[in-house]
């Protein structure tokens, strides 16, 4: 198409959102209406086919941070925030941007995804507005004299000296030398009234975009793989979702959530990912754990319900702890949440309850007898604070005695917030609790039983 938009492709560009909403009839009513060359035009009008987190906020800002998952559609909203930032009315007319910077971890990535992809910018422009790439200084140029020059996080130095008045980002939080690439990128962000620059990543727990999520000038929109899921292949949503859905992996890259790891916290999400289990061993021994709840209300604490299994063959520093199923309940009454414990144990084949009855005394297991008066129960008494007993579970899980198998991420995150000085999740840390008592069952107290006659109370 080598024409300019004509007066009604304006119109169908700037009234993209509310025939999107529009229903079907209407759409195709709309649609039919449409001379060739608009119908052409069609597919570059990005406002029309967007999702929401793809658009740009309104309102004054500095910096957009688009968060998402794995092929949520975070490079196609990057590539044509480009378009739109030096796109003009007619091919050669100005856009808002002159200059701009293409930053990723490396050039051959700048190129082959944000330049050349499937849903870079050269795939995404019209044939009028396409703009040429010039291998030798590592530039496109746009029909309208507009440019945009790529940039590897690798060499931060070599943002120093060109000036541009926009940027698209790519994936921040994986890059080895964020922080003092993104300051150079900030330096250099100094031509026109507002330069802004957009940036495209899956979240990890890292500095730099922490601190750029946390400043007034950056706006956030954010989607989960989920939400794109009409432009992948089933076969691959299907397998992420077996392998990865309730996980921390899962939920960051995968939900696009930004997970972050308590300072001086006993475990770390990127321990608890080397720690995972997809197949398990034969398990000599299975225990259910419930550090219950005594009120049953929607702003009472969690019931704890924690499975885990134990192979405890051979000497005890070859024992080997395994978390079956997290099966935690909120706001039951104390029936409730004694059936679930009682149902996780015969769904494992669980040789015995155990419960915390520091807060329930006897009506904890008074309540477990109502509903299976024969269930081999076993009451626990804590003594120390939570961060005391958690910690020589945490040496187990440094030396790599305990794996994870399954969805856990709820426990997992309650677990990165938990530090020798106390937990600073919120509210209380049950998950975490019933798990400190399923390993001090199955794997801490019969270990000092071995080494010695007595045992100190946990």
């Amino acid at each position: 198409m080598n024409m300019p938009l004509t007066s009604t492709q304006h119109d169908l560009s700037s009234g993209a959102d509310w025939i999107a909403c529009e229903p079907v009839e209407v759409q195709k009513s709309f649609l039919d209406e449409l001379e060739e060359a608009e119908i052409l035009a069609l597919p570059f009008l990005f406002d029309f086919w967007a999702m929401p987190h793809q658009l740009p906020p309104d309102g004054n800002w500095r910096s957009w941070v688009i968060m998402g998952g794995r092929g949520a559609g975070k490079t196609r909203a990057g590539a044509e925030w480009i378009r739109a930032s030096v796109e003009g009315s007619r091919p050669l007319d100005h856009g808002r941007c002159r200059r701009i910077a293409l930053v990723g971890e490396t050039l051959d990535q700048v190129r082959e995804v944000m330049i050349f992809g499937e849903s870079g910018i050269l795939a995404c422009s019209p044939p009028d507005r396409r703009p040429e790439w010039h291998a030798t200084r590592r530039m496109l140029i746009w029909p309208n004299g507009a440019t945009a020059q790529a940039f590897s996080a690798h060499e931060p130095e070599s943002l120093r000296g060109p000036q541009f008045d926009g940027a698209w980002v790519d994936e921040l939080a994986k890059w080895k030398k964020s922080a003092e690439t993104w300051d150079m990128l900030q330096f250099a962000l100094r031509l026109g009234d507002d330069p802004q620059v957009c940036i495209t990543t899956t979240p990890r727990n890292v500095g730099v975009l922490k601190e750029l999520l946390k400043l007034p000038s950056t706006v956030v929109t954010h989607a989960p793989t989920e939400a794109n899921a009409a432009n992948l292949a089933s076969s691959f949503l299907e397998e992420v979702r077996i392998r990865y859905a309730g996980t921390r992996l899962g939920r960051q890259e995968l939900d696009g959530v930004l997970l972050e790891d308590a300072e001086g916290a006993l475990w770390t999400g990127a321990q608890l990912e080397q720690a995972r289990a997809p197949v398990l061993p034969e398990l000599d021994r299975i225990v259910v754990v419930v550090d219950p709840a005594t009120t049953g209300h929607g702003g009472s604490d969690e019931c704890g319900i924690v499975a885990v299994g134990a192979v405890t063959r051979g000497p005890v520093q070859d024992w080997r702890a395994f978390v079956l199923e997290d099966a935690s309940i909120a706001g039951a009454s104390p029936a409730q949440w004694a059936q679930r414990a009682i149902a996780v144990m015969e769904r494992w084949g669980a040789e015995r309850l155990v419960a915390e009855v520091n807060q329930g005394g006897d009506m904890v297991e008074a309540v477990i007898r109502q509903v299976d008066p024969l269930v081999p129960f076993r009451k626990v008494h804590a003594s120390r604070g939570k961060a005391a007993r958690a910690e020589p579970v945490a040496a187990l899980y440094e030396q790599g005695r305990v794996l994870h198998h399954g969805p856990l991420g709820d426990l997992e995150d309650q677990m990165c917030a938990m530090t020798a000085q106390g937990y600073v999740g919120k509210g209380s840390p049950d998950r975490l609790d019933a798990l400190v008592w399923a390993l001090y069952e199955l794997i801490i107290a019969p270990s000092a039983q071995w080494r010695r006659p007595q045992v100190r109370a946990l």
